[in-house]
């Protein structure tokens, strides 16, 4: 099954306008469930929203998707499914005092006998305050809230919120999908659309799991008069790119820069190129990704490749004198290096380690014989008494313990077997025979 749900139209269209008045998007709204496009996983019988329909018991709902995929339709057609008062309103546009008077027109429709099915687009554009006021209302029954957000609720809503709401994830349109809706439209339009199979493969990638977008370039194309079917190249001089959806400060941010940093962990540099571009190509901040390229040199390949976190600041220095987009290229080499050198997190493990163990025995003293005794009464108490030199050891290691006396000797670092690291464990093995070979 394939969704296809328009968003942008709010208000149900006059059935008497003519059709051709009315945007395509509008006359392609589905008029049941079955129609949806795309979201058959939580409209199926066996679905979380399917379920709930065939059980005759709507809750509460959150639908989190991108733009295009029909948070708006759904919501029309749940309050159709269970004879609902449909109300609409926009976070955006919409204060206490109108929340009050919806509140209010939803209590006297109550005591008329019928429920009514608030929908609030872009739920979370509300302040806490303002998403705490739902709360009475939605428990005592005078709503059923259905609010629709493109950011991840776990961020965006209050936990009180999510805790009265069932939190409903609907997809972006996959190709196929919005190949249904196109040929939806042509049956609408009663003609098919002048374009040549690739360039109808282009026009469908061009709405980039968008129905709304997609139905809207077809409406643009359909509008032409041309004299035969456009190809690829002739329609990408009309049409412009529909621009990828990328928040700076959103979760996309947070979902491709993940996505990054695991390439890089898992030695893929033609993922991690790609993820590089994509942030680029979203508008991101080149210095961020300087930053988080840094860190990753640090977290995940350490001192198994110390040349990595140089080859990092280096590239930011280039950043800093060439600027975009020429910088960009110095970035792009070391998350290519970064990708191909030996990882290691032992030393972030180990300072993990070293920090739990120093929050548990902060209050422990340095042994005496490593403390200096630069006045009298101190060496009396015996600062200093016993300590070895070091330099003065035949091999350059006297063995002796440096955590406190009332502490059992910790290993937090652990060098894995590769890279620089695997000589950097020969060295640690060495120690440790010399000092089990001289004892306490």
């Amino acid at each position: 099954m394939v969704a296809f749900m328009s968003d942008l139209f709010d208000i149900a269209a006059d059935p008497s306008a003519p059709t051709a008045s009315r945007p395509l998007a509008d006359r392609l709204r589905p008029a049941a469930i079955a129609d949806v496009i795309g979201q058959g996983r939580v409209l199926s019988p066996d679905g979380p929203l399917g379920a709930m329909l065939a059980a005759g018991s709507l809750s509460s709902l959150i639908l989190w998707g991108p733009p295009g995929v029909g948070k708006t339709t759904i919501a029309r057609l749940l309050a159709d499914a269970t004879d609902l008062a449909f109300v609409q309103i926009s976070a955006i546009f919409t204060g206490v005092p109108e929340l009050r008077k919806v509140f209010e027109a939803a209590k006297l429709r109550r005591r008329q006998g019928r429920g009514t099915l608030l929908f609030v687009d872009e739920i979370h554009r509300f302040n806490k305050a303002q998403q705490d006021g739902f709360l009475p209302h939605m428990e005592d029954g005078t709503i059923l809230l259905v609010g629709a957000t493109t950011e991840n609720p776990s961020f965006e809503l209050n936990a009180a919120l999510l805790s009265r709401a069932q939190v409903i994830v609907l997809e972006r349109l996959s190709p196929a999908d919005l190949e249904h809706l196109a040929q939806r439209a042509e049956k609408d339009l009663g003609r098919a659309l002048p374009l040549k199979a690739e360039a109808r493969a282009a026009l469908i990638e061009m709405a980039d799991g968008d129905g709304r977008a997609l139905l809207n370039l077809i409406e643009q194309v359909t509008a032409w008069k041309l004299a035969e079917p456009l190809t690829t190249e002739a329609l990408s001089q009309r049409l412009m790119r529909r621009a990828a959806k990328y928040d700076k400060s959103g979760e996309e941010h947070y979902n491709l820069i993940s996505a990054l940093h695991k390439s890089v962990r898992g030695s893929d540099p033609d993922a991690a190129l790609y993820w590089f571009a994509r942030m680029l190509e979203g508008g991101e901040d080149p210095r961020f990704l300087a930053r988080r390229i840094t860190r990753m040199a640090v977290e995940d390949i350490g001192l198994a490749d110390p040349q990595a976190q140089t080859i990092c600041l280096h590239a930011w220095e280039v950043y800093e004198r060439l600027g975009s987009p020429e910088g960009e290229l110095a970035l792009a080499q070391a998350v290519t290096y970064l990708a191909l050198a030996p990882k290691s997190n032992a030393t972030y493990v180990a300072y993990k380690a070293a920090r739990d163990s120093a929050r548990k025995t902060g209050s422990e003293p340095p042994p005496k014989h490593i403390l200096n005794a630069p006045t009298k009464m101190m060496k009396d108490q015996g600062y200093g008494a016993g300590y070895a030199y070091d330099h003065d050891a035949e091999d350059g290691f006297s063995g002796q313990n440096y955590f406190p006396d009332t502490m059992k000797r910790a290993v937090f670092y652990q060098p894995v077997e590769r890279g620089y690291e695997r000589e950097l464990k020969k060295r640690l093995d060495w120690f440790a025979k010399l000092r089990d070979k001289r004892g306490p």
